[in-house]
């Protein structure tokens, strides 16, 4: 047991200790970590950029509902009288309005 493990670290150690490697190993390091452009930078920009996406979306989706809510404004009185009422509170002048929560 002892001999295959010794072995092992013979294995090791020569891998650790070729130039090439020590070069590798230092460049992956510093990619990783260092860089400008570093791996851990890039994943932070990705899910800001996935958050973004998902906002731009939810923003695209309450202009397309705010152009219908506009149009219904202007081409249908019930829809703005029913619209003014849930809204802004307003009522006929024989009216009262009670508002509950």
């Amino acid at each position: 047991m002892q001999i295959k493990f010794s072995g092992f670290l013979k294995f090791i150690r020569l891998i650790l200790l070729n130039k090439y490697s020590i070069v590798i190993i230092g460049f992956l390091v510093y990619i990783t970590f260092f860089d400008e452009y570093n791996w851990i930078e890039k994943r932070k920009r990705a899910v800001e950029i996935k958050k973004l996406e998902m906002e731009y979306q939810f923003y695209l989706d309450e202009i397309e509902n705010n152009k219908n809510t506009i149009y219904k404004l202007n081409s249908d009185t019930v829809f703005l009288e029913k619209y003014a009422r849930e809204k802004y509170h307003m009522k006929n002048d024989d009216e009262d309005v009670f508002v509950l929560k």
